[in-house]
């Protein structure tokens, strides 16, 4: 594959940004391979915002000869009180619940789960003196205000009153990166801050410097598309307002979990924001799109719609779809049932395994959830 063909692969939806383009492109033209990680807290189920959205991107750069890394963040969950801050359940279903799901999408979109590196925080960090050097180097080059800055609108709305926990996680989260000689670091758009600061520090650490044929760099940012929860009431006025507003596991009418029934799917999506003709952070729009658009379509999409109202629609891409809805020729509730389908279609392979060989792990985490 061609360095433009990679890049096309990596560029293409659901990413929202990289930091920067021009530098991903130099490192492929390098014929480097390159490493990549996105980092997960350990908390509730699985929603599809961080289990198909996230693992669309990982897919996308498997096939772009990337290798790929996934970060159980277990301490991360433990200063933030996931799972009501009991480390040892965290770590279990870090390495339990959470691998089996990542690794059952992977290979639900096309990916091969084999191909995915799996990395324990507490295992990254356990017996590694360079790392914990690496974090103190990491807070001599930063100062308060950009560590504040990097922070969520709530950490930074708490003022003096923040946990202390909450100012420790930025620079940990910074030095995962180079930890994990990450030359691609991957989030949502939420994650925007912390990768900031990576780059910002990159030339000025002394331990793990990232380097490509000895040539120091600064980490290339990979940022995805947020899903919007399917309860907002109003727009968002802006990306970060967004970032408060995503599907949210802890809100479960919020989001779809990947293991949901064909019947949990309908009432979630018919009961969705969905405006008419309104498409901006229209949640079963960016549902569709990631179910039915993320591949190149090889037969024409069909709406389904009743007689009286038209029939049925055929749509070979994402944006016809959209600009039928704006001009109001779909009407939500078509659009919504459409959705669900998709959804449901999508979805069928992993809630076929938390039905058969997954379903232990799923009580498992359904009486977990429960008990904090």
């Amino acid at each position: 594959m061609d360095v433009e063909s990679k890049l096309a692969l990596i560029l293409r939806y659901p990413t929202e940004e990289i930091l920067t383009v021009e530098e991903l492109r130099e490192l492929l033209q390098v014929g480097y391979r390159l490493n990549h990680y996105i980092g997960f807290e350990i908390s509730g189920f699985i929603h599809i915002g961080t289990g198909i959205v996230s693992m669309s991107k990982v897919v996308d750069l498997q096939k772009a000869g990337v290798r790929t890394q996934v970060l159980l963040a277990d301490i991360h969950s433990w200063l933030n009180n996931k799972l009501g801050g009991d480390l040892e359940t965290i770590r279990r279903v870090a390495v339990t619940y959470y691998v089996e799901t990542f690794k059952k999408i992977i290979e639900a979109l096309g990916g091969d789960p084999d191909a995915t590196r799996f990395v324990l925080g507490s295992d990254l960090y356990h017996h590694n003196d360079e790392y914990w050097l690496l974090l103190m180097d990491i807070t001599r080059n930063l100062t308060l205000s950009q560590v504040r800055h990097s922070l969520t609108i709530l950490g930074r709305k708490m003022g003096e009153s923040i946990p202390l926990a909450y100012l420790v996680y930025p620079p940990l989260q910074v030095a995962d990166v180079f930890a994990l000689s990450a030359h691609i670091p991957h989030g949502g758009i939420d994650q925007r801050r912390a990768h900031i600061l990576a780059r910002q520090v990159a030339d000025k650490i002394r331990f793990y410097p990232m380097e490509v044929n000895g040539r120091r760099i600064k980490p290339v940012a990979l940022h995805h598309r947020l899903l919007p929860a399917l309860n907002i009431s109003t727009k968002p006025s802006s990306k970060e307002e967004l970032s408060e507003m995503k599907m949210s596991k802890s809100i479960p009418q919020s989001a779809i979990f990947v293991h949901d029934t064909p019947e949990d799917i309908r009432q979630k999506v018919a009961r969705a924001y969905c405006p008419p003709r309104e498409v901006e952070y229209n949640p079963v729009l960016e549902l569709l799109r990631i179910s039915v658009f993320r591949e190149e379509r090889k037969e024409p999409f069909v709406l389904r719609r009743p007689q009286q109202y038209g029939g049925d629609i055929e749509a070979w891409s994402y944006e016809e779809v959209e600009a039928m809805y704006r001009e109001g020729k779909i009407h939500p509730a078509d659009l919504k049932n459409a959705t669900a389908e998709a959804l449901i279609t999508l979805l069928e392979p992993v809630r076929r395994y938390f039905q058969g060989p997954g379903a232990k792990l799923l009580e498992e985490m359904k009486n977990i959830t429960i008990t904090r």
